[in-house]
């Protein structure tokens, strides 16, 4: 929809003042961002046809206008001008995000922590996962007699572990068994190839070492199972409870609680950068918010997703920069970890 010059700006400066002050805005303010050159009387009657057209919304009769979510649609599509990060902003997210560790979902939830100290919203983040990542590691350490940590290494990257307890002594007999399957059955398998009809035929094909070594193989398989799942990192939702009413806050904390619905709505948004605005969300619960998803890529594929959730009066253009930075940092680290 094409509007006049003076119409979108007049749009503009009705969004970024309610965006900074959340309070309805007159003609009087508008003539005051204009230095008077625009009477009041052109003003209103602009903003009731942007309000005829779906732009601007008046809370009550005497009130000044506020953006609608068509509104705040347009302005993200059309008239925004994204702020550029400045260098000393970039060197202070870097200096936030200090990642040291080589663990890829450390990563990720450092940068979901920072993602909310600088958005004021929650956060979401999903963790890596790459159907093409390998086994490239298995490592046995030894707690006890019949206690061990499982650790496993993706090609990608992602390492896990867990605990697990035998009903017979971790000789070195039986450790030496355990890396000889692993050696034939696991180091170089794709992570999505463990399944549960391939575990049944190795362990059968095992014969009189099945009933020892089926405690540490179901639980190698456990681990690669985990690490095939997308996973949910979620921080800042205490951020939430500034957004609206207090039953709006408790509704979308509730709805952030239900870890599958959030790895559906991450994984619809299939763009570099998505931004959802208000009645777009298919959740009810989502109604009053604004979604922004970025994709993080490792070695230019796509590899997941960091994002925020926040009220439909967000500072658009100051935000998307900041999410689309963190994204790029975060894609540059993964890979260069993994490398």
């Amino acid at each position: 929809m094409e509007l006049s010059e003076r119409k979108r700006r007049i749009l503009v400066a009705i969004i970024e003042k309610y965006i900074a002050h959340g309070e309805p805005v007159g003609s009087k303010t508008l003539c005051q961002a204009f230095d008077n050159k625009v009477s009041s009387a052109t003003i209103r009657n602009d903003m009731a046809e942007l309000a005829q057209l779906g732009f601007l919304e008046q809370p009550h009769a005497s009130a000044g206008r506020i953006p609608s979510q068509q509104g705040y649609r347009y302005y993200v599509d059309t008239l925004m001008n994204k702020r550029v990060l400045s260098e000393s902003e970039q060197r202070a997210i870097k200096s936030m995000l200090s990642y040291r560790s080589g663990d890829p979902e450390q990563l990720l939830e450092e940068a979901s922590s920072v993602l909310a100290q600088l958005t004021k919203c929650a956060t979401i983040a999903t963790t890596l996962v790459d159907e093409e990542a390998t086994i490239s590691k298995v490592e046995l350490v030894t707690l006890g007699q019949t206690t061990a940590i499982l650790v496993v290494v993706t090609s990608k990257g992602i390492i896990k572990n867990r605990v697990c307890r035998l009903d017979y002594p971790l000789t070195d007999k039986l450790i030496t068994a355990f890396y000889e399957v692993v050696r034939s059955n696991f180091i170089g398998a794709a992570i999505n190839s463990v399944s549960t009809v391939t575990l049944q035929n190795l362990v059968a094909s095992l014969g009189d070492r099945a009933l020892m070594l089926s405690p540490l193989i179901i639980t190698l398989a456990e681990i690669v199972h985990e690490i095939s799942e997308i996973d949910i990192v979620l921080e800042g939702q205490s951020n939430l409870l500034n957004i609206g009413s207090a039953a709006n806050a408790q509704e979308l904390l509730e709805f952030l609680s239900r870890r599958e619905m959030l790895k559906r709505i991450v994984n619809e948004q299939k763009h570099r950068l998505n931004v959802v605005i208000g009645q777009e969300n298919p959740h009810k619960e989502l109604k009053n918010s604004s979604v922004i998803i970025a994709r993080y890529k490792i070695d230019g594929c796509d590899a997941g997703a960091l994002g925020i959730i926040g009220s439909t009066r967000i500072d658009y253009a100051s935000l998307i920069p900041s999410i689309e930075y963190l994204t790029g940092l975060v894609s540059s680290l993964l890979s260069d970890a993994i490398e």
